[in-house]
């Protein structure tokens, strides 16, 4: 049986103030999968990423993650640092030690499995949004990372930049092995995705066939997601 890529067990987070963002939350997805995390606002979406990411750290639970892990923010003008394309999917690389040849290799390579390997010299400032997005997750295929974790990517996007993006996520996943789960209010975007999570007050209420966790919403929901 192969492990999952990512597995939570049980997993509390409280802010300092005390207001509960995760009560007992458990959830595991698998290797090479693309999983969607689904919830209102407030129900521990993006806590549970960061998380995942290291970047909080829980009360109580368990978390088994693959790395590395590449993150990728709603926003990607607060990730992306430095003023050129190839210069920003190389700033993730120096802690690596590689030689300039290597760096060279990563870069182009990782540039050309989002489509944007034309783009390496031009000015981050000059991108689009979606292409932003794309170097993000550029910089964390150059890491060679295993698990993508994608806080509500198509949020700032344009209607097509949005079905682009997750297509593109999609078609990495599959072709590289690699496992992703992605914030989403968009239901349509669940087409994309092998399975889905529900989370409601700190919890997952329902996982499996995203057809299926669609349906369940539209159906129940008062307000949209």
């Amino acid at each position: 049986m192969v492990k999952p890529a990512i597995q939570v067990k049980d997993l509390c987070f409280n802010w300092p103030k005390g207001e509960k963002v995760l009560d007992s939350c458990s959830l595991e997805v698998p290797k090479g999968e693309f999983w969607m995390l689904l919830g209102t606002n407030g129900s521990g979406k993006s806590t549970l990423l960061r998380l995942l990411a290291g970047l909080l750290r829980p009360q109580a639970g368990e978390i088994q993650i693959l790395h590395p892990i590449g993150f990728v923010f709603q926003n990607p003008d607060h990730q992306l640092v430095m003023p050129t394309v190839g210069a920003d999917v190389a700033f993730g690389l120096v802690e690596e030690n590689l030689s300039p040849a290597e760096i060279r290799g990563r870069v182009e390579q990782a540039l050309a499995a989002v489509n944007l390997l034309a783009l390496e010299r031009r000015p981050i400032y000059a991108l689009s949004g979606g292409q932003k997005q794309r170097i993000a997750i550029a910089g964390a295929i150059a890491r060679r990372s295993e698990v993508l974790l994608l806080d509500e990517p198509t949020a700032l996007l344009d209607p097509d930049s949005q079905l682009d993006l997750v297509a593109q996520v999609q078609s990495l996943v599959k072709s590289r092995g690699l496992t992703a789960l992605w914030v989403t209010h968009r239901l349509d975007e669940l087409n994309y995705a092998d399975g889905a999570f529900l989370l409601e007050q700190g919890g997952v209420v329902d996982r499996g066939e995203p057809k299926r966790l669609r349906q369940r919403l539209l159906q129940t929901q008062d307000s949209p997601l």
